[in-house]
């Protein structure tokens, strides 16, 4: 459960720090003081998108931390890398700059991994929840998530995955004649323009190595030709390895009386005999060097039609080469498109059978634990003052889609003699939230999320509504932590622990605090919620007479359950 929240700077709370108790949790306050920035501020915390707008102003940034007390050992967790602590420390700042820092147990995580844990520590669920129930388009996921039908689900995926490609191949194939005509000439074409060029891997850098040779030939043979002269020499002169030979015969003479001079006479020779050896390649690589304008002009040529080549059909040889493969596996492909069809067909009536018959399970597991859901969402209603409400979950066949073979849509009749009708059509505002209610409740029960939130669920509820709903998250926080941001007396009064969030406004700045309350704030509060800001010592009685029916309601709860 959530223990301590502590919020600085985000918007117009400086700082604040609440500490929750289990059970049910009621924020309360005037509208405007600030309850949904400490709902905003919860949101931030398990990872949900914070903007930069959300900093206080003059500060450069938001900063929210988190204990919660309690949590189980998460696969989260070792996923992450994270150390396992029952209480468990959560922290993000949020820059001016819109950069997050978020911290779990002390390691820095990314926001989208604080939100995958975040989504196992609390469930929020405001008024857009309630709204989600008008679109059809979810109904069919609220069932899921009761009827635990992920296995049957995920296998009929699969099997419509492997429908959905085989369709698409056949897809692809299928073409009329003249646009297989048309197709194939293409592909003939471009092959046979590949095939006629004879292209060799590499052949491009040899070319272009030849080409540079061939271009600068005359340079290399005066090059080669200084080099052998200045080894050998010429009529003028001895070459290098003369002279080496000359200072080796010299230090041979005194070899005898010297082994110093007779091993420097030895590295002499070997050097001379590299010498003539670097000569002698130089005399055969000049008399190898033919020069050819003709060769020359076949490589510019050849480089020629590489480069038209590759131009139209990939950036090097190899991705022409490449490219060729392609289309004589397309060209077969094509030629022979007719019987990889009639293949196709029959692989596909073979799917087409798996797919059917899981999601006709599928189907089957959704219809009986449709039946529990209405029984249970009924119970539910009739509990939160709708006895007469009719809710139905209503199937019809659909082409195979990807979550299956149903159509499913929520249905009510609010009142005796009305036929069901879709919720957007009969559903008010107050109806609309208990129904909420209901199946968070219904669900919650194979949830193991230690936190709900629900952020002023009780729009368009009062009176005796006000009381049974008000009663009703009162034991859905018996087996868990409830917070709940109300405007209603009903509700505040059966709360376990109750805060009031306040507005004050000092120095030109404005200020939120939020207050835990003792029976005395809660009466205050409560006359408050009652009577408006006229409190009188009759709103205050009527105050202390909700908290002392609040916990009459409690103990004889109590009662029955032992």
């Amino acid at each position: 459960m959530l223990s301590t929240l502590h919020i600085e700077n985000i918007a117009v709370i400086e700082q604040a720090e609440i500490a929750f108790d289990a059970g049910f949790n009621v924020l309360t306050g005037e509208t405007g003081a600030g309850k949904s920035i400490v709902i905003d501020a919860i949101s931030a915390i398990l990872g949900e998108r914070a903007s930069r707008e959300m900093i206080r102003t003059g500060a450069q940034k938001a900063f929210v931390s988190a204990i919660f007390s309690g949590v189980p050992e998460l696969p989260w967790f070792a996923e992450n890398q994270v150390p396992y602590e029952p209480e468990l420390g959560v922290s993000r700042e949020i820059f001016a700059d819109g950069k997050n820092s978020c911290r779990v147990s002390g390691k820095p995580v990314t926001v989208s991994t604080l939100r995958k844990l975040g989504v196992q520590l609390i469930q929020i669920h405001g008024q857009n929840d309630s709204q989600q129930l008008f679109d059809e388009a979810t109904h069919i996921g609220y069932l899921d998530l009761f009827a635990h039908d992920e296995a049957l689900l995920e296998d009929y995926r699969q099997a419509y995955d492997k429908v959905s490609a085989v369709q698409q191949e056949i897809r692809r194939l299928s073409m009329d004649e003249s646009e297989k005509l048309r197709l194939v000439e293409t592909l003939k074409f471009q092959i046979d323009e590949i095939e006629r060029a004879e292209l060799q891997p590499g052949e491009e850098d040899e070319l272009l190595e030849r080409r540079k040779v061939l271009q600068n030939a005359e340079k290399l043979t005066d090059a080669m030709e200084v080099a052998v002269c200045a080894l050998y020499g010429d009529e003028t002169s001895d070459g290098a390895a003369a002279m080496i030979a000359n200072a080796a015969h010299a230090l041979e003479r005194v070899s005898r009386v010297s082994d110093e001079m007779r091993l420097l006479s030895g590295k002499l020779n070997d050097l001379m005999y590299t010498a003539q050896d670097i000569a002698e390649e130089l005399r055969d690589k000049k008399d190898d060097l033919t020069y050819s304008a003709d060769e020359l002009e076949q490589i510019e040529e050849r480089l020629d039609t590489l480069h038209k080549l590759k131009r139209k059909y990939g950036g090097s040889v190899e991705d022409v080469i490449a490219f060729c493969e392609k289309a004589r596996n397309q060209l077969d492909e094509v030629e022979f498109a007719t019987d990889r069809i009639e293949q196709l067909q029959k692989k596909l009536a073979v799917l087409q059978k798996t797919m059917q018959e899981k999601g006709t399970a599928l189907s089957a597991a959704r219809k009986t634990a449709a039946e529990s859901l209405q029984r249970a969402i009924s119970s539910e209603l009739m509990q939160l003052d709708m006895p007469k409400i009719q809710f139905v979950c209503e199937f019809s066949e659909q082409s195979p889609q990807e979550n299956g073979l149903d159509s499913v849509r929520f249905l009510m009749s609010a009142n005796v003699g009305e036929s069901l009708r879709p919720l957007a059509k009969v559903a008010s505002g107050g109806e609309l939230a208990r129904i909420m209610l209901a199946m968070k409740n219904v669900l919650a029960a194979e949830d193991s999320v230690g936190t709900m939130i629900f952020d002023e669920v009780d729009a368009g509820v009062s009176g005796r509504a006000a009381q049974k709903v008000a009663y009703k998250l009162w034991t859905v926080a018996k087996g868990r932590q409830v917070l709940c941001v109300t405007h209603l007396p009903q509700i505040a009064a059966m709360a376990d622990t109750e805060f009031t969030v306040e507005k004050r406004v000092e120095n030109g700045r404005t200020y939120t605090s939020v207050l835990r309350l003792d029976n005395a704030g809660r009466r205050q509060e409560l006359a408050r919620l009652t009577g408006g800001s006229m409190i009188t010592e009759t709103t205050l009685a009527g105050a202390a007479e909700l908290l002392r029916l609040a916990e009459q309601t409690k103990k004889g709860a109590s009662h029955e359950s032992t």
